[in-house]
């Protein structure tokens, strides 16, 4: 019981953590939009939402890296893996929910990394979510091919 509950413990704590890196991320990268729109203003209407576009999906990309060396690095803490590039990779199949299985973690962490992977849906999904919201906002989607 002593190794459940210390996965669950440690699963908890890093659920907290990639969630608020990803809320507070989120918040930044919408100041950020905000604040230096302008910018681009000088440019045309898709050119602009594609620079803009392109700044939310890579600054949605770093978020999800945070979150996923943040998992590998409790891998390492733990004695779940050895080195930083095997954990890393472990991380990050067992966060975007490949799990490919090449790299599997001693029965006594698997609850851990199964948790990661339900995090990982969770955050992607939030992800998704924000992408579409900005691209309804930019009305990227708006455009006359459409519509022939």
């Amino acid at each position: 019981m002593h190794g459940l509950f210390l996965n669950l413990v440690t699963a908890t704590v890093m659920m907290t953590w990639t969630v608020s890196v990803h809320f507070f991320g989120i918040v930044a990268l919408l100041r950020l939009l905000s604040a230096h729109s302008h910018h681009v203003d000088g440019y045309s209407e898709v050119l602009r939402q594609i620079m803009l576009l392109i700044f939310a999906v890579l600054g949605i990309v770093a978020l999800h890296t945070i979150e996923i060396w943040s998992y590998a690095l409790v891998y390492i803490a733990v004695g779940a893996l050895k080195g930083f590039e095997p954990a890393l990779y472990f991380s990050t199949v067992s966060f975007t929910t490949l799990g490919f299985g090449d790299i599997v973690l001693d029965p006594a962490w698997r609850i851990l990394s199964a948790i990661e992977g339900a995090n990982g849906l969770i955050l992607f999904g939030w992800s998704t979510a924000f992408l579409i919201s900005l691209m309804r906002k930019l009305r990227a989607l708006e455009h006359d091919w459409l519509e022939r």
